[in-house]
């Protein structure tokens, strides 16, 4: 695999902070609510990996959505580098995902009829800074370069993880936010992986994940706890 300080020489400008102020989110379902978030207020710096942990339905997918602007919150907002992404239309929330953004979900990261190669260029043809050179150097990290020619369909749900990563720093975002990032990889390759995420920030960059593994969250700077919508440090 290739060595991650050859990465992310030219990660964009940093951003001041990631501001989620006081933010709520509720679901229903017939007469049964669901409590997702109940005042989270956190911020992320330039340079810093957080951690976020909790059972299972504790809210922690719905935060990440709300950070990237892909679901809004019913109350509070967030700020990415002084912008507002809460509540705006699609297109400007996806403009702001694209030049800023890097998101890895726990699925359906990668367009099915796009090899993983074409799929890590994609973001970049979006943000209008095409490197293949990078990309192959990225797939080369996560151990996929032999699997660069490959479509989404013929690859391990491990390997699909990884390539999602990819495709979420290709186009070297300000901010990764990162959904369970090492949930069906191995030792060998969660420590390969950290080392993305490490050299990331220290290139500038403000990393969020959740996460159950304690080995990662032993390597974050903070570590934040959900727990039925609330958030602790």
């Amino acid at each position: 695999m290739s060595s991650a300080p050859a990465l992310f020489t030219t990660v964009s400008a940093p951003l001041d902070s990631v501001l989620a102020d006081d933010l709520y989110r509720f679901y229903h379902v017939g007469d049964e609510e669901t409590r997702a978030l109940r005042g989270v207020s956190l911020t992320l710096r330039p340079g810093e990996l957080v951690a976020v942990m909790g059972a299972s339905g504790s809210g922690k997918s719905t935060l990440l959505a709300c950070l990237a602007g892909l679901d809004d919150p019913d109350g509070g907002h967030v700020d990415i580098g002084g912008t507002r992404i809460t509540r705006r239309p699609e297109g400007e929330r996806a403009r702001l995902r694209g030049t800023r953004v890097g998101v890895l979900l726990q699925s359906d990261n990668l367009l099915p009829h796009l090899s993983v190669l074409d799929n890590a260029l994609l973001p970049m043809r979006l943000a209008g800074k095409v490197d293949r050179t990078f990309a192959l150097a990225l797939l080369g990290q996560v151990g996929l370069e032999r699997r660069a020619g490959h479509l989404p369909g013929q690859l391990s749900g491990g390997e699909l993880a990884r390539a999602g990563l990819v495709v979420a720093l290709a186009a070297s975002p300000q901010v990764l936010l990162a959904d369970e990032p090492t949930a069906e990889v191995d030792a060998d390759t969660e420590q390969r992986l950290f080392e993305v995420l490490d050299h990331f920030r220290t290139r500038g960059g403000a990393v969020l994940i959740s996460t159950h593994s304690p080995a990662l969250a032993a390597r974050a700077d903070r570590v934040l706890r959900l727990h039925d919508g609330r958030l602790h440090e």
